[in-house]
């Protein structure tokens, strides 16, 4: 790919299908927090099931909106490169910034549970010592099948998505057979009101879905962008959110409340109530599959997102650089780096995982739902840039519906997890000044005057000269 593009045309090879780009937003959504979540959203009774088919909605809205947006510019970068075509730079900017620190503070939590997975199958290794190097051990050999190329890294999103889905699509048919009714008699248990609670389950809820987007993110290695990102994208949506709303529904109707609210497995515990031992072993079998899926997923994202921005000029340069096998290798080490220093500083720490877990959780999902926030509205925008102004849509109701769904959620994540997350937001404002100011000294100097525009720093890529083929 060109120094400085962004469009599906500048990848010589293009090896993700519709098969690996739907497994990729599957593996990306269903992770840790839906195998979590029925214990998380129990103690407010059956509102959580409606919370969870609003919420549901909302998704496939916003889903929607970024299958709109990549079908008028199949970007690299996903919510990064649309963002920075409908706002500007440092909107762009900021958007990368703080997508990529949520994509790589995600990595740590994703790990954790793989590790409480092989720790229950091998009591030996309780501890805290073992639980981070089998923690470390997981990032690091999934960064390893990604720095084998993007074809690899694809391959490994489909069988360990289709794969882990058989045992949870097992617990979900033939749990509705069943359900106690007694367990689903309570509306809302909580003791708190309609919309307090419904605004506590946003963030729980919508944690388990980010990653609808993933689809978008690695467009350039995605064959026939324009048709497969979008169908992608809704197809990757549904099948995640039917998962999570027939999921909890069984859980739920197996497992009384006041048992499920304490569980730390609900789906082997839900396994374990209908088939015994091996239902329950072959649940955490499927938990360990699916922690690879999404930290492979993941891993992936959070090498294309810097790129896309680095060969704007607005990462440092170090993050654009593809290896042999044509992958951001220096970005994926260096984010992979992030996360470990993460789960060093929290092993040195007193606090135990589950502080850690919650911590992360909310940062991760605040700091990706304001891009979903930005990228609800941004078609227009986007339509104008890539046409030359000669096309400006209107905003749509199911885009309108996308950005209530993102706001909502934004409000739920609580005070505290927006305060930490603007200021790690706030943090990238010198790496952007750098980057300007060094752009700027560059296209100023009499070298590059005499010789031209430097095209390793332009600007305009992610405008229309940039992403139509």
């Amino acid at each position: 790919m060109p120094a400085g593009a962004v469009a599906p045309a500048a990848s010589a090879h293009k090896s993700l299908g519709l098969a690996a780009c739907t497994a990729i937003v599957v593996g990306n959504m269903v992770g840790s927090g839906f195998y979590l979540s029925p214990s998380a959203v129990a103690p407010y009774g059956n509102l959580a099931i409606i919370i969870w088919m609003v919420m549901g909605v909302g998704a496939i809205c916003l889903g929607l909106s970024f299958a709109k947006l990549a079908r008028i510019a199949p970007a690299t970068g996903g919510p990064y490169a649309f963002t920075r075509l409908a706002y500007g730079d440092f909107a762009g900017f900021l958007i990368a910034w703080g997508y990529w620190i949520s994509i790589w503070a995600s990595l740590p939590v994703i790990a954790i549970a793989f590790a409480g997975v092989i720790v229950d199958f091998v009591p030996a290794l309780k501890g805290r010592v073992a639980i981070v190097i089998i923690t470390l051990a997981a990032i690091w050999g999934v960064v390893l099948v990604n720095l084998r190329g993007v074809h690899a890294a694809g391959l490994m999103a489909e069988i360990t998505t289709y794969a882990k889905l058989v045992p949870f699509a097992a617990v979900i048919l033939f749990g509705l057979f069943y359900i106690e009714p007694a367990n689903l008699s309570e509306f809302n248990p909580s003791g708190v009101s309609l919309w307090q609670a419904s605004a506590a389950l946003a963030p729980l809820t919508m944690f388990a879905f980010l990653g609808l987007e993933s689809a978008t993110v690695p467009a350039g290695d995605v064959r026939n962008p324009e048709r497969t990102i979008p169908r992608s994208t809704v197809l990757g949506i549904s099948i995640a959110a039917a998962l999570y709303v027939l999921g909890t529904i069984a859980v739920m109707g197996l497992i009384p409340r006041n048992e499920l609210v304490n569980s730390l497995a609900p789906f082997s515990d839900a396994a374990r109530v209908m088939w015994g031992p091996a239902g329950e072993i072959a649940i955490s079998a499927a938990v360990v599959l699916s922690s690879i899926g999404a930290l492979n997923g993941w891993t992936l994202l959070m090498g294309q997102v810097p790129m896309a921005a680095a060969r704007d000029g607005l990462f440092p340069p170090l993050f654009g650089r593809l290896s042999a096998r044509n992958v951001p290798a220096v970005g994926i080490i260096v984010s992979a780096l992030m996360a470990t220093v993460l789960v060093l500083v929290q092993a040195a720490g007193s606090e135990g995982f589950s502080a850690f877990y919650k911590l992360v959780v909310g940062l991760s999902t605040m700091a990706a739902v304001i891009p979903y926030a930005f990228c609800a509205l941004a078609s227009g925008l986007v339509a104008a840039r890539v046409s030359g102004g000669t096309k400006v849509p209107r905003v749509t109701v199911i885009e309108l519906i996308a950005f209530v769904f993102a706001m909502f959620t934004l409000y739920g994540c609580g005070a505290e997890a927006v305060l930490y997350g603007l200021v790690l937001l706030l943090f990238g404002i010198p790496v952007f000044v750098w980057q300007r100011r060094r752009a700027i000294l560059e296209t100023t100097s009499p070298a590059t005057s005499s010789a031209g525009p430097n095209p390793s720093h332009r600007h305009g890529s992610a405008g229309s000269g940039g992403l139509t083929a």
